[in-house]
């Protein structure tokens, strides 16, 4: 670099500045997310089927088990709830690889308002 090289570093990420007490961060959102329902349980299917074949047989068989009900048409709520439910245990008990499922459960939970 010579000296009549303009060189400069650029904002990146976001700006903001808070005021006053007790504040503890600040709210944001994933654009990247389905916001669509169907597409957020299209998008739950698609990575359970991913993840299923990374679990022992007796988790695989709580995730097809759940699988079947989530592809039922007209399934209802209250049997929706528990397959998620299934689903979001399977992916809490295996750790860090199950993150992306437990985030896509709770995603489909509240686009479907459960």
């Amino acid at each position: 670099m010579t000296g009549d090289e303009d060189f400069r570093i650029g904002h990146v990420g976001d700006n903001f500045q808070v005021y006053g007490t007790n504040n503890i961060g600040k709210i944001g959102t994933q654009n990247n997310a389905p916001q669509d329902p169907q597409a957020a349980l299209q998008e739950l299917i698609d990575l359970v089927q991913v993840l299923r074949g990374r679990v022992r047989e007796d988790d695989r068989a709580v995730l097809d088990e759940s699988l079947d009900t989530l592809t039922e048409d007209h399934v209802e709520r209250g049997a929706l709830r528990r397959a998620l439910g299934s689903i979001s245990g399977v992916a809490q008990l295996i750790g860090e690889v199950g993150l992306p499922v437990a985030e896509a459960v709770r995603r489909v939970l509240a686009l479907f308002g459960l």
